[in-house]
């Protein structure tokens, strides 16, 4: 076998496989001949074309029908498999020269209401099945790290507004509360709640997922044991199993507060705060048609403050 043959890769034309891809799945020449807009001679020629360089008998041609040999069955099946991926490729490549993101890398900060910002995504995205969502999570400074090195199309994340290379559409406030289950505090009921006496009992944090910023001290309290962990949903338990205190967004535990399994500690010294949730992408980097969809339905769609 000469070099130029053991290159090749492969000893058949994609014509001829396809001519023997419909003829499998109508059962006739003619109606693969009319399906593939080809004469009956020219299907039936590239079908026996392609038995002949492969060596192989695909059709039973002795009856009344076409049908697949055994061998025929075999082959069709990988051959399908392989016309599918073939096509796939087909539209990657023509979706890529319209200029078309095969994919949006979509990051969702610790304070993201998912609920909202997942159903405007759902919606967003069922009508562009040609691209994919990569969704991710980050927590504190993270999300502006991502956008930063260029690995995040887009954030829906806490507002800086010492950030001027950001546009953003802002669309909710969300008010964090610091809170504690009953029985946590020795002094919860009556005198006001002071740092001192927080300084005796551990707080809890959520890690900033940034790699190369100076991690951020949200509320802590100075001297205060304190545990971190990656997400409010987990903070949020520790603090119900009475391990710590900690700040929580207000619509986490709307239904805890009102029903007593948690307690709110705001007052003179242990301020709340109020955050506001925007979606954010660079100011500086072109975006492609899909993500200025995106950026136009996610401004028709969410609320405006």
């Amino acid at each position: 076998m000469s070099v130029e043959e053991t290159n090749n890769p492969a000893s058949f034309k994609l014509h001829d496989l396809r001519c023997f891809d419909a003829v499998a799945r109508l059962g006739s020449f003619q109606a693969a001949a009319n399906a593939l807009h080809r004469t009956h001679p020219s299907v039936f020629a590239a079908v026996t074309r392609l038995e002949q360089r492969l060596g192989l008998t695909l059709l039973d041609r002795s009856g009344y029908r076409v049908e697949l040999t055994e061998v025929g069955r075999m082959f069709h099946a990988r051959a399908a498999t392989s016309l599918r991926d073939i096509d796939n490729l087909d539209g990657y490549a023509r979706q890529l020269a319209t200029g078309e993101e095969p994919v949006l890398r979509v990051v969702l900060g610790d304070l993201c209401d998912r609920p909202a910002v997942l159903g405007t995504l759902s919606a967003f995205f069922a009508g562009r099945p040609r691209t994919r969502l990569h969704l991710d999570y980050e927590a504190v400074s993270g999300p502006f790290e991502r956008l930063a090195d260029g690995s995040a199309d887009l954030i829906f994340h806490r507002v800086d507004d010492s950030r001027y290379d950001l546009e953003q559409i802002r669309f909710r406030e969300i008010r964090l509360l610091p809170v504690a289950a009953p029985g946590f505090l020795a002094a919860e009921a009556g005198a006001e709640i002071t740092p001192r006496q927080l300084q005796l009992v551990t707080q809890c944090v959520i890690r900033d997922t940034a790699r190369d910023t100076t991690p951020e001290d949200h509320f802590l309290i100075d001297g205060a044991p304190h545990c971190s962990v990656p997400d409010h949903t987990m903070k949020r338990e520790l603090i119900l199993h009475r391990m710590a205190w900690g700040h929580l967004p207000e619509f986490m535990v709307e239904n805890e507060l009102r029903t007593g399994k948690l307690i709110n500690m705001q007052g003179r010294y242990i301020p709340g705060r109020t955050e506001t949730l925007a979606a954010m992408r660079r100011i500086d980097r072109p975006h492609g048609p899909v993500a200025e969809e995106l950026w136009g339905c996610l401004k028709d769609s969410l609320p405006k403050l």
